[in-house]
Order: structure tokens, then C-alpha cells, then sequence
């Protein structure tokens, strides 16, 4: 497996070289696009429309959870970067710390998916962007071709595991809407002082 795994990964890579024009694009897709999932959910949470706020607290908290299990993972299983471990078209700068699973693979799918199972139309388009962080993630040359892998499954396994959780248990809905109700009633507030001081 490691070794289908390492020629996977210099099939991928050496396109960093051949296809030397699409290395801005996947760049910016291993180290920026991760803060438009960011953006994303600060979107939706403000967007005024049903549901869209159960959606981010599925998110959020399928988010924590995967990468909490990431971190389990990479600190019994730890797997050098392909940058350490090999000769490597290496595209950005990155710590030697533990290749296994890749965390922006997991963050980007599970938040891609947890849209996906609310808005289905949205989910895909951020489903295509997740896969495009992982891909770039082996192009630049620090992840491994499984590691982007075990974080698609991760992220993916843990938005439905938390939808279902949330969707088969009155108790975790009462959770969701504890905090999205804490969070509404101060916003509330805000709005209401802030009225009261353009009114004087």
C-alpha cells in the first residue's frame, strides 16, 4: 500500500513540474482556500434563512470532532511528510510534524459535507473545493496521496455520524438550539441598545 501510495504521490507531484502553470491555483488552494470555509460559515450563520444556523452548529462541532480524532491519530501513527522523507517538488513552506491524516483535507470535507446534507445545491460546489485542497495538498508536496484520502473519509464519516446524532436525539437538537438561542438573544440585545443610541 505505501508503495502504490508513494507512486500515486509522484504521479501528482511531478505535475508541479510538467504543469508548472497551475502551481499559483494550487498554492493558493493548499494554503488559502481553507479560510473560505472559514468564510463560509460565518455566511451561512448569517444568512436569514431556516435551518442555516443547525447546519453551522453540525458543522462546527463535526469540525471539532474530526480533527480531535486527527490529532489521536497522528499522535500513536505518526508518518513523516513527503518532503521529509523523499526527494519532492516542494511548493510551500510547511512544519515537519505529523503527515497523517491531513487536517485541511478533513476540515474542508467535513464542513463541505455538512452543507451538503442542508443545501444541496451549495454542497456540491463546496465538495469540488475540498477535493481541490487535497489534490493541491499532494501537489505541493506535503501530503501523501492516503493521507488526503483518510481525511476525505474522516471528514466526511463525522458530518453524517453528528447529522444523525442530531437528527435520531431530541436531546442533541436541544443542544443545537441551546446555543443558537444563547447566541440570539445577545445578538438581540446588541440590536436593541444599538436602536436605543441612534434614537437619542
Amino acid at each position: 500500500m505505501s508503495h502504490l501510495d508513494y507512486s500515486v504521490f509522484q504521479l501528482i507531484n511531478h505535475l508541479a513540474v510538467s504543469d508548472r502553470f497551475l502551481n499559483p491555483l494550487m498554492i493558493f488552494l493548499a494554503e488559502k482556500a481553507q479560510y473560505l470555509f472559514f468564510a463560509a460559515i460565518i455566511f451561512y450563520w448569517f444568512y436569514p434563512k431556516a435551518n442555516n444556523r443547525k447546519m453551522v452548529v453540525e458543522a462546527i462541532l463535526a469540525a471539532c470532532a474530526a480533527l480531535s480524532i486527527n490529532g489521536g491519530i497522528g499522535h500513536f501513527f505518526y508518518r513523516a511528510r513527503p518532503f521529509v522523507a523523499h526527494h519532492v517538488n516542494f511548493l510551500i513552506s510547511h512544519a515537519k510534524n505529523a503527515s497523517f491524516p491531513s487536517d485541511h483535507a478533513t476540515a474542508a470535507f467535513v464542513i463541505a459535507t455538512a452543507i451538503w446534507i442542508w443545501i444541496k445545491r451549495d454542497g456540491w460546489i463546496w465538495l469540488i473545493l475540498a477535493a481541490g485542497i487535497a489534490l493541491a495538498r499532494v501537489w505541493t508536496g506535503v501530503h501523501y496521496p492516503l493521507d488526503v484520502t483518510a481525511g476525505m473519509v474522516i471528514g466526511v464519516s463525522i458530518a453524517f455520524a453528528v447529522h444523525c446524532l442530531f437528527s435520531r436525539f431530541e436531546k442533541m437538537n436541544k443542544v443545537s438550539e441551546a446555543i443558537i438561542g444563547v447566541y440570539e438573544s445577545v445578538e438581540g440585545k446588541i440590536l436593541e441598545k444599538s436602536n436605543m443610541l441612534r434614537k437619542r
